[in-house]
């Protein structure tokens, strides 16, 4: 995954792996027809196959008439922003356009141009996500949030079940509840629904276990955490911008996590748990529900690729009394060192009209403009959920420049009381003390 590496020992190799970088890519000088040409970083994978039709489409149309003709240069899926980094901080004029996102904009904004777009046209959330300082450094493209994914079949038997149900919550929380319809769920009707589908609580359940927990030492599966600690009114800061992860609320959020793990209604392979594996239980029909990211809908809802949850899957919004979900954006930004920074402006300002962003949805992007994202659900059923819910339920952790660092440490100290081992106390305080450092 991707990681972090303005260092003051990465820095050192930059000029070497610089040199390694610009062997891999073309001049992007005008070539002799009068045509500027523009390098643009992109890791590989299904964002960038979506850009390559948006490319082809500008350097055929309207970069044509304005003689700027755009070059994707795929660095490597796993390092691509460590790569990127080292020729950043070489301060080298070889790539036009970088990427970024929300999680590494105010550590790239140094190497950055500010840019101006209609933000209207954007969610908010994804806008403010790439602004440091108050200037934004990058065009919202991919926006990424969360869900409950649900099996509406299995749920419907639930809710005709009271009786069951109570008893489940009793045994996992001493308490008796009522089933609810999962788009009203907090964390402990999550957490009693997860009991009524685990068979270890209720033999009549037709799932093994209730739910998967993405508890993995992953810096994406903090993202999610975070939810839970955003739901309960928590933040990684206090007002003054202090690290915060001592507080009742964090300690909430983490006896979440370690409730569901420790009373068995997940699988024990949770510690193991990302995207993959919150699939794969649910496709494998292994689970009746988790929360999940919202690109994994499509394979969900696919009856090819999930014979069993095709047609079944239900979307609600992530449990909690907030419905907290975090949300970052994908983006492109122009290289501030760059020598055709008009020329990647072009192409940036063609980007930003609705019409090239109704190409990128239908190419299997999936774009930060609500108003795109409602009028193509025909393309993808989970497009006007995503514009519902990053519109009134999306936050955006604070955008530090060692934000990526900082859901690094947090996976790293806290991952260990996600599934009960050690005081949830005593993990948020190394917790703590990691983000204040990364905050210095």
């Amino acid at each position: 995954m991707y990681r972090s590496f303005f260092t003051p020992k990465r820095r050192a190799v930059a000029v070497a792996v610089s040199v390694a970088l610009v062997a891999t890519g073309c001049s992007s000088a005008g070539d002799t027809s009068g045509t500027t040409k523009l390098k643009m970083v992109f890791e590989p994978g299904p964002e960038a196959d979506a850009m390559a039709v948006l490319v082809k489409d500008f350097n055929a149309t309207a970069g044509k008439t304005d003689k700027v003709a755009v070059q994707i240069i795929q660095l490597s899926r796993t390092d691509t922003f460590a790569k990127e980094a080292t020729v950043m901080a070489t301060k080298s004029s070889e790539y036009d356009i970088y990427r970024t996102t929300s999680y590494l904009v105010a550590q790239h904004a140094p190497y950055l141009d500010p840019i101006t777009l209609n933000e209207s046209e954007y969610f908010p959330t994804a806008v403010n996500s790439l602004k440091v300082k108050g200037k934004l450094y990058g065009i919202p493209l991919d926006v990424s949030n969360h869900f409950l994914f649900y099996r509406q079949d299995l749920i419907a038997k639930m809710l005709a079940d009271p009786a069951g149900y109570a008893a489940a919550s009793q045994k996992v929380l001493g308490l008796s509840l009522t089933p609810k319809d999962p788009a009203e769920w907090n964390w402990n009707d999550y957490i009693a629904s997860a009991a009524y589908f685990t068979k270890s609580v209720n033999p009549l359940s037709p799932t093994q276990y209730g739910t998967v927990l993405a508890a993995k030492n992953l810096s994406y599966n903090a993202m999610i955490w975070d939810d839970v600690l955003w739901s309960f009114g928590g933040s990684w800061t206090d007002s003054s911008g202090k690290a915060a992860l001592t507080s009742e609320v964090a300690e909430k959020a983490v006896r979440v996590y370690s409730k569901i793990y420790t009373s068995g209604i997940t699988s024990p392979d949770s510690t193991q748990a990302e995207f993959p594996e919150t699939q794969a239980g649910l496709t494998a029909g292994n689970a009746a529900f988790a929360v999940q990211w919202g690109a994994g809908y499509a394979a969900l809802a696919d009856a090819a690729t999930s014979p069993v949850t095709a047609g079944k899957i239900g979307i609600a919004p992530v449990p909690g009394e907030t419905h907290a979900t975090h949300v970052h954006a994908l983006s492109i930004g122009i290289n501030k060192y760059g020598k055709h920074k008009a020329q990647a402006k072009t192409f940036i300002d063609w980007l930003s009209s609705s019409k090239t962003m109704t190409k990128y949805v239908k190419a299997g992007g999936i774009a930060a403009m609500p108003k795109v994202l409602e009028a193509n659900a025909s393309t993808n059923a989970i497009f006007a959920d995503i514009s519902s819910s990053v519109s009134k339920y999306g936050f955006a952790e604070p955008n530090v420049p060692r934000a990526f660092d900082i859901y690094t440490a947090l996976a790293a100290d806290l991952s260990g009381a996600w599934v009960g081992e050690g005081n949830p106390k005593d993990a948020l305080k190394k917790a703590n003390e990691s983000v204040a450092a990364l905050l210095k």
